[in-house]
């Protein structure tokens, strides 16, 4: 498994703009993002997030029932700065488009005095998403670890060479040539496999072979995200994530300790300074799974 490079270029950037991008549904982008943004507010940054998927707003959704949550039990559950861009009423789809854009970029301008932005796109390639993807400092791809997710990024011979770029893979370069006219600045590109499995399967091998191969020829890094687990999709309902359950007193299972673990080493393989001394510096957050391995 490969991990990237360090990120030293940001460590002295304001805010520090990750973008969760993949033009398939279903890999985990917006579980991956909720995680993200609690996981550094729980680190201490100051956090602000924008939800670019003017349609389905899932994220925006995760936030609205994490607030009615806490409505309700009377929990103290802390939140990122959110924006959400309307979905625009405009028929002529140009002036929509600038209409949308203008609206994310006020937003991301108001965005600036935190140390971290979070930006969840939808899964199809829109206007508002490209110009997302162009503003990120690292994009993470969540891709489920199958063959089907993968072509996404390349089109993949069955011999396993690789026949072409996808249209995804393509338009990551194009948005770092975008930057990099705007601000002579670059884009690191990280992608997480998801639903990995723990039996050593052939076609995990296969789909680990064919990433390395596309690191490359791509300029990515690919690290191990999240297992399939039942708790993601209890945790969407409510608003939670991994790192509320003590507080909403819920029990920890083995199955949320291995989760949290999973989180704290995604964090980590980031390979980003600010959260790696923040983790070194602070543990609390998964002090309780290393006292329930102990016991």
């Amino acid at each position: 498994m490969k991990f990237g490079a360090q990120n030293g270029h940001l460590d002295n950037k304001p805010a520090i703009v990750l973008v969760i991008g993949n033009e398939k549904g279903g890999a985990g982008k917006t579980t991956t993002a909720m995680h993200l943004i609690s996981s550094l507010i729980c680190l201490g940054f100051k956090v602000a997030s924008i939800d670019v998927d003017i349609r389905q707003r899932s994220l925006t959704r995760y936030i609205e029932n994490r607030q009615q949550t806490m409505k309700v039990e009377n929990s103290n559950l802390q939140f990122p700065e959110h924006f959400v861009i309307p979905l625009s009423k405009i028929e002529d789809i140009k002036v929509r488009e600038e209409e949308e854009m203008r609206l994310f970029n006020e937003a991301f301008d108001q965005c600036q005095h935190n140390d971290f932005i979070v930006i969840d796109t939808p899964g199809n390639n829109t206007a508002l998403s490209s110009l997302a993807h162009s503003h990120a400092d690292l994009i993470i791809t969540p891709l489920n670890d199958s063959f089907i997710d993968l072509d996404v990024i390349a089109k993949v011979k069955p011999d396993l060479s690789i026949e072409r770029p996808s249209h995804y893979a393509q338009m990551v370069w194009e948005y770092k040539m975008k930057k990099a006219a705007r601000n002579q600045e670059t884009i690191e590109w990280v992608i997480i496999r998801n639903r990995l499995s723990n039996i050593d399967a052939k076609n995990k091998r296969n789909v680990n072979e064919v990433l390395s191969k596309l690191s490359q020829r791509l300029g990515f890094s690919y690290i191990a995200g999240f297992s399939e687990r039942v708790i993601f999709r209890e945790l969407f309902l409510q608003g939670l994530t991994l790192l509320d359950l003590e507080q909403q007193n819920i029990q920890l299972s083995m199955s949320h300790i291995a989760a949290r673990q999973e989180l704290r080493m995604f964090l980590k393989s980031l390979k980003l300074k600010k959260i790696e001394e923040a983790l070194s510096g602070s543990d609390l957050m998964f002090k309780a799974d290393d006292n329930t391995e102990a016991a």
